[in-house]
């Protein structure tokens, strides 16, 4: 586990499946606009915990690592973050994703709980690279990733499908200073 003053993180078990559905659930028109759409069964108690599941051997093979943001005063889940499509071998990076309680906004939780995903990913896991790709309106996420030393790259076109349509990214990235 890590934290700093108002969050911390730590890797999602089975008994966070129902709190990790409601904030699914309570955010699900606000995450639609930013993420792929999901199947109707996503919705379920049942997927939720195969998704943790999934997350935790994955983990153990070193493909991605998720981990739930909980506010430190209350010890309540207000979001997700992880490193996903890990690459060992010569490229040692990952993707960065995440997603706050759309309540939480403008707080400064997300920046918090980046800078300690990207700590471990450098400091434990010794990756060399982390990407994050954001739709080009998305101005206070392209912020977070700025504040933590992210650095833009590029637009990828028509890069991930979302409500149906292909969306744009602003590519950003953010390279192991100890590399």
């Amino acid at each position: 586990m890590s934290k700093t003053l108002n969050v911390y993180i730590r890797p999602l078990v089975l008994s966070d499946a129902t709190e990790l559905l409601n904030l699914e659930k309570r955010n699900r028109v606000f995450f639609e606009n930013y993420s792929i759409t999901h199947p109707e069964n996503y919705w379920t108690l049942e997927t939720q915990k195969e998704l943790i599941g999934k997350w935790e051997q994955n983990t153990k093979q070193e493909l991605e690592y998720r981990f739930g943001i909980f506010n430190i005063n209350g010890d309540v889940l207000i979001g997700t973050i992880g490193l996903f499509q890990v690459f060992r071998g010569p490229r040692q990076s990952a993707l960065l994703g995440y997603s706050l309680d759309q309540e939480q906004n403008g707080k400064g939780y997300t920046t918090e709980a980046t800078n300690l995903v990207v700590n471990y990913a450098f400091e434990v896991l010794n990756l060399h690279r982390i990407e994050a790709g954001v739709m080009p309106d998305n101005i206070g996420s392209i912020r977070v990733l700025e504040k933590v030393g992210f650095h833009k790259e590029g637009i990828a076109r028509k890069n991930v499908k979302i409500n149906g349509r292909w969306e744009d990214h602003q590519m950003l990235a953010i390279l192991n200073p100890n590399h």
